[in-house]
């Protein structure tokens, strides 16, 4: 990571520059010029902190994982984990342009290693589900199945909402890893 204050600007500009875009087009109808133009920044500066684009969307989906996880993991420990998971499907349809790129676009791959490996370090204290199970297959499971069901989610022309889809995350991944039996469901349905 960069310290240089020019450098740590720069970034922060592609990346905001890329998240402003994606709200107006799918990843792969960016090009790096359209990215370093609204970013403010000179073509040859994007290459001097990625590669490629894809790189630049990977450094974002480390934070965006980070939040994401950040905001439903704990949950799922404090409080019934229905709402836990109510909150990250209303989180990916409020970002779902961004999260449409980071779960079905050419990063996805990366995206769900990336995935995998932060709630790995989140829930490596926490002994959650069945005593049969190993934790971190468990962990592994439930990440890359909530990624899977994301993904789809995404990548349909359908008329799921995150509620419906909390719902099927919640009741067969959810659930039956951590052993909720309470399913609160929204007033709405």
């Amino acid at each position: 990571m960069p310290t240089d204050a020019r450098q740590i600007r720069s970034r922060k500009a592609l990346n905001a520059a890329l998240l402003a875009l994606l709200e107006e087009r799918s990843f792969d109808q960016l090009t790096i010029r359209e990215i370093t133009a609204r970013a403010g920044t000179g073509y040859a500066t994007f290459f001097r902190h990625y590669p490629d684009k894809e790189a630049l969307l990977n450094d974002i989906a480390t934070d965006e994982i980070a939040n994401l996880l950040a905001m439903t993991v704990p949950v799922l420990y404090q409080t019934n984990s229905y709402e836990s998971t109510m909150a990250l499907c209303r989180y990916v349809a409020e970002h779902s342009r961004l999260w449409s790129a980071l779960l079905t676009g050419g990063a996805a791959a990366i995206v769900r290693d990336e995935f995998i490996r932060q709630a790995r370090a989140l829930v490596e204290e926490a002994r959650t589900g069945p005593d049969w199970l190993p934790s971190d297959l468990g962990v592994v499971h439930g990440t890359g199945s909530t990624f899977d069901i994301l993904a789809w989610w995404l990548g349909q022309e359908n008329d799921l909402s995150a509620e419906d889809v909390a719902t099927i995350l919640h009741r067969l991944v959810i659930a039956p890893l951590i052993g909720d039996k309470v399913e609160k469901r929204a007033a709405t349905q």
